[in-house]
């Protein structure tokens, strides 16, 4: 039912702006107001939060089905999920009554705040540094690569509290887009997802009050590598979706296509790269959907199924939609098609939340 209602939403509200949105590279606010009016936008806060409290199932079928018609968009569910679950995991009651309930009515969206021009996989080797003065924190420094900078109100950022411990000496905290000394850069120009804009996050003298640290001072980087167990699911259901967006589009033009007398569809060719597309997508799907059972649960094996679920979903979604431009021929490499924003948009999921590189080191460590 959930699946069902997610897809008529997004197909009627959604797919109709997912071509202007890439070629204007501009934030789908038409997604957005959809979603919030739906309460699809943060469907895993928690009820007592105000929220739709639906868990990493249902959440990773919500972000799955919107990626089907527009990748962009569905960096919406994600984004926010990715953003305020810090709060969620080990924020003080206080933080989760202040920060979950706006962004549950759709008020506010979440971001998240963890690269640097010089932390990226190596997210441990961050500068932006707090320090403490009486009752607050003043925060310095750049983050980037942060999707919907700007657009969110909230902002969970990872600091330096204590030089001397590499990552033992990271703490959380939010910073509000109204803070004093935060601004943002330029959006990315970027080759997909062009819809979600990308920008660097200054802080600049930010002062915020002690309590909104999230959770002890020195465990930032624990919760954010915690978080990342959760939200690579996700990023998992985005590729499914890109990818199963572009295997319907191509089924249904095989079928009307007609050379040498016959739709393409018929010949033996285009038939195993059609099976071969949707086996390894089923396959992700069951893989994807097997860690989401797991993130639920917190299982012991979450960190492994986490990556690999990404890694291998993100890898058959470039796959599959480059075989979607294949067999559309000339056309699938033109803008009058959707099959070609769905390959550019489908190269992200192998990068970000950790390059698929990173992921496969994820996976040997934590072999099950």
């Amino acid at each position: 039912m959930l699946r069902e209602t997610i897809r008529s939403l997004a197909e009627a509200k959604i797919a109709p702006h997912a071509a202007a949105v890439d070629e204007e590279a501009r934030f789908p606010q038409e997604a957005l107001d959809a979603l919030v009016a739906s309460d699809l936008h943060a469907v895993h806060v928690p009820e007592e939060y105000g929220g739709a409290g639906a868990d990493a199932l249902a959440t990773v079928i919500v972000i799955e089905e919107v990626a089907r018609v527009c990748a962009s968009s569905s960096l919406i569910p994600a984004v926010n999920k990715l953003g305020s679950l810090p709060v969620i995991l080990s924020g003080s009651e206080d933080l989760k009554k202040k920060y979950l309930g706006p962004l549950a009515k759709g008020d506010a969206m979440f971001s998240y705040a963890l690269s640097e021009p010089d932390a990226g996989s190596d997210a441990a080797g961050m500068k932006t540094k707090a320090v403490r003065d009486g009752d607050f924190w003043v925060l310095n420094g750049v983050k980037r690569w942060i999707t919907n900078a700007g657009e969110s109100e909230y902002y969970t950022v990872m600091a330096v509290t204590d030089p001397e411990k590499r990552s033992k000496g990271i703490s959380a905290f939010v910073v509000e887009k109204s803070d004093e000394g935060v601004s943002f850069g330029a959006p990315e120009k970027k080759l997909g997802i062009k819809g979600s804009p990308t920008r660097e996050v200054y802080l600049d003298n930010v002062r915020i009050p002690a309590d909104r640290m999230i959770g002890e001072e020195g465990t930032g980087f624990a919760t954010a590598m915690k978080t990342l167990d959760h939200t690579r699911i996700t990023i998992a259901a985005q590729a499914l979706g890109i990818a199963q967006g572009a295997l319907d589009y191509a089924k249904g033009y095989v079928q009307e296509r007609k050379q040498f007398g016959k739709p393409i569809a018929d010949f033996q060719g285009i038939q195993f790269m059609l099976a071969d597309m949707a086996m390894k997508l089923e396959a992700a799907r069951q893989l994807t959907y097997s860690a989401a059972a797991k993130s639920e649960r917190v299982d012991g094996d979450l960190t492994f199924f986490g990556a690999a679920a990404k890694c291998f979903a993100s890898d058959v979604a470039m796959e599959v939609t480059t075989d979607a431009v294949q067999l559309l021929g000339g056309y699938g490499y033109t803008r009058d098609y959707p099959v070609e924003r769905m390959m550019r948009d489908a190269k992200i999921t192998q990068i970000y939340e950790g390059t698929n590189q990173v992921q496969r080191i994820v996976m040997a460590r934590n072999l099950p």
